[in-house]
């Protein structure tokens, strides 16, 4: 019988890059996206909802925030909002947010190995590039991808090939991290190594050791040392 190549995953060495999600993955942004929410109803005489409501909605995007917010209206209705909710959430953009807890300990970890890193966001770019200076991260993040950087958005695989691109590394010497299964069906389709972030936002119901990730974590914590990240290692083995 002849030989073929056999794809492994491992654990045990830095990437050579790694691409993160903004939103509830690097970033809780999520209370941001809460005043961005109530100053909407305010306006309309609406009583507050709760960050316990919408934080589980938040890497779902615009439209699902304006879901939980204005329950009442048709989805045609709510897409109108959605510039007014962008252009607020500008206004409020870094005001309420924090990084997670570790996430800066884990960037650090990365650069001082040699590692790059970068973001991947389904996030309009503009505004994912407005919060960099905020972070002090105009020069640490060597790659930024927004939603309408290209014609394509997560979960397709084009933003993470292109991300890689950029900063020329092969998609599979590179690993994406991210809290939503929309990041790790990109990344399987990039054939990029992922880790399903297990402290970022979820809603009911969907299970992360489902979405086929190569490895999953509760903390950014848990990424400072090397063994945590997988790779894929190409072999040739007997068939």
């Amino acid at each position: 019988m002849g030989n073929k190549e056999v794809e492994k995953r491992m654990l045990g060495k830095f990437p050579r890059a790694a691409l993160f999600d903004l939103d509830g993955t690097l970033l809780d942004s999520a209370p941001d996206m809460l005043v961005t929410a109530n100053r909407m109803r305010d306006e309309r005489g609406l009583a507050a909802v709760s960050l316990a409501e919408l934080r589980p909605h938040v890497s779902k995007g615009s439209r699902a925030m304006l879901a939980i917010a204005f329950p009442h209206l048709e989805p045609a209705q709510r897409e109108v909002l959605v510039p007014e909710f962008l252009e607020i959430y500008r206004q409020e953009l870094g005001r309420h947010s924090r990084l997670f807890d570790g996430v800066d300990t884990m960037l650090s970890a990365l650069e001082d190995a040699g590692s790059l890193w970068g973001i991947v966001t389904n996030k309009p770019e503009y505004l994912a590039r407005d919060i960099l200076p905020q972070l002090g991260w105009e020069t640490r993040c060597t790659v930024l991808i927004g939603g309408d950087t290209l014609a394509e958005k997560k979960p397709h695989p084009l933003p993470l090939q292109v991300a890689a691109q950029r900063i020329g590394i092969a998609v599979e010497d590179c690993v994406y991290v991210g809290d939503d299964e929309r990041d790790i069906i990109a990344a399987r389709a990039a054939g990029m190594p992922s880790i399903a972030a297990l402290w970022g936002y979820r809603q009911a119901g969907e299970h992360p050791a489902e979405w086929g990730a190569d490895a999953l974590y509760e903390l950014p914590h848990d990424l400072i040392e090397p063994a945590a990240w997988p790779c894929y290692s190409v072999t040739v083995g007997a068939t």
